[in-house]
């Protein structure tokens, strides 16, 4: 299995897991709701599973792997330049906030 079959597979459970997890959530505000309010005939909503196709997928999986190369690479050169060796999380900290700001 290459590197980027073990990504995809992972992005895609990734996805997943948030949108069942939204689901749940939704479920029970829209139990919640359904207390308060007298429902109209024809205004119920059909639950569906949510779900990506695989270029979907394959795209988010690109831009993850651009995101990541790109914030190890400034790391790096904020590490270079204090003249460390080794990448750690206060380099990464100081990356941050432009990084998500290019992005």
């Amino acid at each position: 299995m290459t590197t980027l079959s073990i990504l995809y597979d992972l992005i895609r459970a990734i996805f997943k897991l948030v949108w069942s997890r939204r689901a749940l959530e939704r479920e029970k505000n829209e139990g919640a709701d359904a207390v308060d309010c007298e429902v109209g005939v024809g205004t119920s909503k059909k639950i569906r599973p949510t779900s990506a196709n695989s270029n979907a997928v394959k795209l988010s999986c690109e831009l993850l792997r651009v995101f990541v190369a790109e914030a190890v690479q400034r790391a790096a050169a904020i590490a270079e330049a204090e003249g460390v060796s080794k990448i750690e999380a206060t380099h990464l900290e100081r990356i941050l906030p432009q990084l998500l700001m290019d992005f």
